[in-house]
């Protein structure tokens, strides 16, 4: 058996050491540079399952698993020329029962009395900790296989959905052209309206299998104060005709990273959600503002119109098809496409509101 050669009459402390050295709950080793075992506690027995003479017959290299016996080697040269004093590295080797092991290792470099440089080895069994990031890695892949499929299979449905709702439209037309009796035809008129209704429905349904998950590439540095100015003045004939004031109070100067497209439509769909559900009670207010918290520009809008019960509505407000007014107008769509748009861009949206006090929306997006 290979030992070190301790100190010629032993101490107490050099006993206190070996006891650490054998009870300790990691493994440690000491190795001479050619990767030959010198002195094992325990936990090296244990995490393993071999003895200490069959450890002392062996190269370590022999129980490395084939594709990480390199990752030792530029940081092993590193230490042994003096350029670090340690190092770190993560690698699996082959129990012997054939199981495969992980471990994380720490690897230092001693000197002892005669000058010959060892190494002692520090071993840490992340076996559990790696199956489980293995495992995460594996579903993530195949949710996002799943989910690939799921969106071809929604632009397939679509596509085809809508060219059936479209023949049969032109169907409708074409008699209607041939009998003009049919005009009067109460039957006739409910078949247009469901026609119509399909129709509406599929442009809702290819809105929605249009979101997907951004590309970081695509993502783009926009100055927000000019995509709210845009925006404001894209419905200033609205705000004009509903004798609505709107403030911008955003920061000239914040940028945030997003697609243009969507922050186009985030913006407009909250300020003519605002004005569409504004008070006749008084002169309807909106007000934007900005800050900056963690990371993120947070873009708040505030209206003083008819709020929400969030108590009643607050796990529907994004939902499709919900709807809170009994607005003519309102179809219950237009939430839910501005916060999975918010959330493709690495954002999130929270609102507080009180029924006839108002409502103030709190977008968060990504700073540049």
């Amino acid at each position: 058996m290979k030992t070190l050669k301790p100190e010629s009459k032993p101490t107490d402390d050099y006993y206190f050491l070996q006891r650490i050295f054998n009870n300790t709950y990691n493994g440690i080793v000491v190795l001479n540079l050619e990767g030959d075992w010198l002195k094992v506690n325990d936990s090296v027995c244990h995490l393993f399952g071999y003895s200490r003479t069959e450890l002392f017959n062996m190269n370590i290299d022999e129980i490395v698993f084939r594709d990480d016996l390199g990752v030792h080697q530029k940081k092993h040269e590193e230490l042994i020329q003096g350029k670090r004093d340690k190092y770190r590295v993560k690698q699996r080797y082959f129990h012997k029962n054939g199981s495969i092991v992980w471990v994380l290792i720490y690897v230092s470099l001693v000197s002892y009395k005669d000058g010959r440089p060892h190494m002692i080895w520090q071993f840490t069994d992340i076996t559990a900790h790696q199956k489980g990031q293995d495992k995460l890695k594996l579903m993530h892949k195949l949710a996002k296989e799943q989910n690939e499929r799921l969106t071809a299979f929604a632009d397939i449905v679509t596509h085809n959905l809508r060219s059936h709702s479209s023949n049969l439209s032109m169907l409708t037309v074409f008699l209607e052209d041939d009998f003009p009796l049919l005009s009067a035809n109460e039957n006739f008129g409910l078949l247009k309206k469901a026609l119509d209704n399909l129709h509406e429905t599929m442009d809702h349904l290819i809105q929605v299998a249009k979101i997907k998950e951004v590309d970081e590439s695509k993502i783009e540095t926009l100055n927000l104060f000019d995509y709210v100015e845009k925006a404001i003045y894209s419905i200033k004939a609205i705000a004009n005709n509903t004798h609505t004031t709107i403030t911008n109070n955003v920061t000239e100067d914040l940028c945030v990273k997003g697609i243009p497209a969507y922050l186009d439509s985030v913006i407009l769909n909250f300020l003519t959600n605002a004005i569409k559900y504004r008070s006749h009670k008084r002169s309807p207010k909106i007000v934007l503002t900005t800050s900056v918290q963690n990371g993120y520009v947070v873009l708040n809008i505030a209206d003083n119109g008819l709020g929400i019960d969030l108590k009643k509505y607050g796990d529907k407000l994004f939902q499709m098809y919900k709807t809170f007014h009994f607005n003519e107008d309102a179809i219950g769509i237009g939430l839910f496409i501005t916060k999975n748009h918010i959330e493709s861009m690495g954002g999130r949206v929270e609102v507080v509101s009180e029924v006839d006090v108002g409502s103030e929306f709190s977008i968060y997006l990504r700073s540049a």
